[in-house]
């Protein structure tokens, strides 16, 4: 955990890779499934092993597993026992491990100079995510302490058994649910961030300002970085800001800019304006750990790594 928080407080901020799911279906595949990207993980685990190595040939410091929208009972209900349930978690951390430790050995002593040794994030979405209702970016549920335990204790234990590094537990909408992530972070020895989906500039999804959430975060010792992702590139130096108030380091990772409609499920055009050049302010202000969620591609983080450089 002391070896996670001290990179996270490194000189030179560290990046994040991108947008898994997204990238998934510009190579062709249908995610359209509860599993979403997670269902690659049993029908075709080599096109999520492509996407992990194009985001660390790109420069990422830090891959994320395609378990986002795994969880227990959704795989029970494709047929898996518990116990295969479990591996497939782990191995979604296996996989990420594989190709990271691939690309590494595959570099130079050249190539590898003023870069870190890639982590691996286990990546935990909310219970709103595994519900695939699009409720992760409302918090429209409620969960008592011990069944959040419950439900997501299983998923970190295998993705910590599967060799992640850490834990991403992100997307969350409710400040019940990312006290009893840190609960588990603490109870299993795990480093990990908390990374918060917002319903605008000073609240997180469900309502809670998020000045409050804040503070609760920076109570907690298990917390390595407090972040947002999977939000408007606009609202992220707002965003930062009020981050930063906690004393933690704060960690973005915003969509490409494009809007969603959820009623066609369809991606408009980009915003105007270059999403690298826009982390410029986000470094600016603060963050130190910056990557890309929706819609976001290998060509955004190659660009993101060109700043930083260029910043150093």
């Amino acid at each position: 955990m002391a070896l996670v928080s001290s990179l996270f407080r490194h000189a030179r901020p560290l990046i994040l890779d991108g947008a898994l799911a997204t990238e998934l279906e510009r190579a062709g595949h249908d995610l359209h499934d509860p599993l979403w990207s997670g269902r690659l993980l049993l029908d075709d685990p080599a096109a999520i092993a492509a996407v992990h190595r194009a985001y660390l040939e790109a420069g990422a410091d830090c891959i994320e597993t395609a378990s986002y929208q795994l969880s227990l009972p959704g795989l029970q209900r494709r047929g898996l026992s518990r116990r295969q349930a479990m591996a497939v978690m782990a191995n979604a951390a296996r996989l990420a491990c594989s190709v990271r430790d691939d690309v590494w050995a595959s570099l130079t002593e050249e190539q590898r100079r003023n870069r870190i040794r890639p982590l691996v994030a286990g990546s935990l979405g909310p219970y709103g995510a595994c519900r695939a209702d699009g409720s992760e970016y409302t918090g429209r549920y409620t969960l008592s302490r011990s069944r959040y335990l419950a439900f997501h204790g299983p998923r970190m234990r295998a993705l910590a058994a599967g060799g992640a590094d850490l834990i991403a537990c992100e997307t969350v909408p409710r400040l019940d649910e990312a006290l009893a992530f840190a609960d588990l972070l603490q109870a299993l020895s795990l480093p990990g961030w908390i990374s918060f989906s917002v319903r605008d500039a000073t609240h997180i999804a469900d309502g809670t300002p998020l000045r409050r959430c804040v503070q609760a975060m920076a109570a907690c010792p298990s917390v390595a970085a407090i972040g947002i992702n999977c939000t408007d590139p606009a609202l992220v130096p707002a965003l930062i800001r009020c981050l930063r108030r906690g004393g933690l380091p704060v960690i973005v990772y915003p969509n490409a800019g494009e809007l969603f409609d959820p009623v066609t499920r369809c991606w408009g055009h980009r915003r105007p304006g270059d999403w690298a050049e826009q982390a410029r302010s986000w470094l600016r202000l603060g963050a130190r750990i910056i990557g890309g969620c929706c819609r976001t591609r290998p060509d955004d983080i190659r660009a993101l790594r060109r700043l930083i450089r260029a910043q150093a």
